[in-house]
């Protein structure tokens, strides 16, 4: 197996997921989100030489140990631009929808997805046999991610159905928190959610088959 993607959780009082995405054959890893605690993730790690640190989004659950993982790995940090300001002095670099972050024969894209917050992104491990997508806070088994107004639910529900249900339905779906999922899954959900009507201000904690 040329390329695995090792899940660490569930973490802390938000139960969160963190991810280590290794190239096998070089032992080159990239490491995904810094929730507290973040020991487990970084003794996961060990074994390889991260080269970014890479945070989905900027929800505090989701940074809250990032200076011990930075002291441990000694990685860059990089997040998406629009999330960028609350963790300033923290972050070294940004990435962008569609780069590259591949580390060795291992290839992983950025997806923006935007809607859970402005600089929400999905990591696609093209490599990985089936594909595998870490999809952060924006998709989830049975939901999108929490919406903080109905115009951010709307923006969400476009990013995944335009950048994540055209996917190959045998993808893998990691989650920032929770269980796995696929994308098969998932279609077959949004499918039920559009079958109904919604109220125009739906938001906060959506589910594709009860709300």
């Amino acid at each position: 197996m040329a390329t695995e993607v090792r899940k660490i959780g569930p973490l802390g009082p938000s139960d969160n997921n963190q991810y280590v995405i290794v190239d096998t054959a070089t032992k080159q890893s990239l490491f995904v989100d810094a929730p507290f605690p973040s020991e487990r993730a970084i003794d996961a790690a060990k074994d390889t030489t991260v080269q970014r640190i890479i945070v989905t989004h900027r929800h505090g659950d989701h940074w809250a140990n990032i200076d011990l993982v930075k002291e441990k790995l000694g990685a860059p940090v990089v997040c998406h631009e629009a999330d960028r300001a609350p963790y300033e002095g923290k972050v070294d670099a940004t990435v962008g929808d569609g780069d590259d972050l591949s580390v060795g024969d291992t290839r992983v894209r950025v997806l923006h997805t935007p809607g859970h917050t402005p600089g929400s992104v999905c990591l696609l491990v093209e490599s990985a046999e089936p594909q595998v997508l870490i999809s952060g806070d924006t998709l989830f088994p049975g939901g999108p991610g929490r919406s903080d107004s109905a115009t951010a639910l709307q923006e969400m529900i476009g990013s995944i159905k335009t950048r994540l249900l055209s996917l190959d339905e045998r993808t893998l779906v990691y989650p920032g928190h929770g269980d796995n999922t696929t994308i098969a899954n998932a279609r077959r959900e949004v499918a039920a959610f559009d079958a109904k009507e919604h109220p125009a201000d739906l938001q906060r904690d959506v589910t594709w088959e009860g709300s």
